[in-house]
């Protein structure tokens, strides 16, 4: 006789370039410090054959508690989805939803995410002129944190120079002391900056790539890399080489994922053990 183990939380992940994601191992580890039966599947739309607006339509019919959303969804979502925080509708991408009987709503943990890890690696230092190259959904996420961190100046980068705009735009209505620019050549906006941030999926396991060549970094006093599968992509390596402080992807994933878990389950996590329990994952 087969006993059923009964299923407290089910969780997803929804995104592309997802098969290496360590956000299952992270909330199925926070469900067990917390005495809970967590599943979370990987879904990849174009694995199962369907469009992202099909996927989310069935997890929303099958009992899932919740799912993270990622690369490339973030704003496609915002539209499935109720936003009661104002800066996340500002912000114009969401990274988890959560569902009950009055529907499905969005919550951003990027921005979140990014602060504690920025403070976690630099403290009180502030950011000063940043660069941030890509304004997709995690590009706005962490802009909105680097206004929280007070940021002197945000230069937005982007190929299409009507997204590095949008972003801009909504960037300025905070009314902030953060002086916003907009670029489309990385390299230019990161002449005389202090920080370099990718926010794009180059070095992605399966994309690669650098956003800047390492002699563009120098000068600068830190770096950050949105990208945690590798931790050690070529743009944080190359960045560590010209000196550097260093805040890898995998430091947001954490961050997010604990304010995600946190948002799912409605228990605080216990981020020591958590930690100590999936040391090495970042590897």
């Amino acid at each position: 006789m087969s006993v059923t183990t009964k299923v407290d939380l089910k969780l997803g992940l929804i995104g592309d370039n997802i098969s290496r994601s360590k956000s299952p191992r992270l909330h199925r580890t926070a469900g067990e410090l917390a005495g809970l039966n967590v599943t979370y599947d990987r879904l990849i739309p174009k694995d199962m054959g369907l469009t992202f607006l099909e996927v989310f339509e069935q997890v929303q019919n099958s009992r899932y508690r919740g799912i993270n959303v990622t690369y490339p969804y973030k704003e496609i979502v915002t539209s499935q989805v109720t936003v009661s925080d104002p800066l996340v509708r500002a912000i114009g991408a969401v990274n988890t939803v959560v569902f009950d009987a009055s529907g499905p709503f969005g919550f951003n943990t990027d921005y979140t995410g990014f602060m504690s890890a920025y403070r976690a690696t630099l403290g009180d230092a502030a950011p000063g002129i940043v660069c941030l190259i890509g304004t997709g959904g995690v590009g706005k996420a962490v802009a909105f944190g680097l206004i929280g961190l007070k940021a002197q100046t945000i230069r937005c980068v982007d190929l299409d120079p009507q997204k590095a705009e949008s972003l801009a735009t909504a960037l300025r209505a905070l009314s902030t002391a953060t002086t916003v620019e907009t670029f489309t050549d990385p390299a230019l906006a990161a002449d005389g900056a202090n920080g370099i941030i990718n926010c794009t999926p180059l070095g992605m396991v399966g994309i690669g790539g650098s956003p800047l060549p390492r002699e563009q970094t120098i000068g600068a006093k830190w770096a950050f890399d949105a990208v945690y599968t590798p931790v050690e992509t070529t743009f944080l390596q190359d960045a560590r080489d010209a000196g550097l402080a260093i805040i890898s992807g995998y430091e947001l994933f954490f961050e997010q994922g604990v304010d995600a878990w946190e948002i799912f389950s409605g228990v605080a996590a216990d981020q020591l053990a958590l930690r100590a329990a999936i040391q090495g994952d970042e590897l």
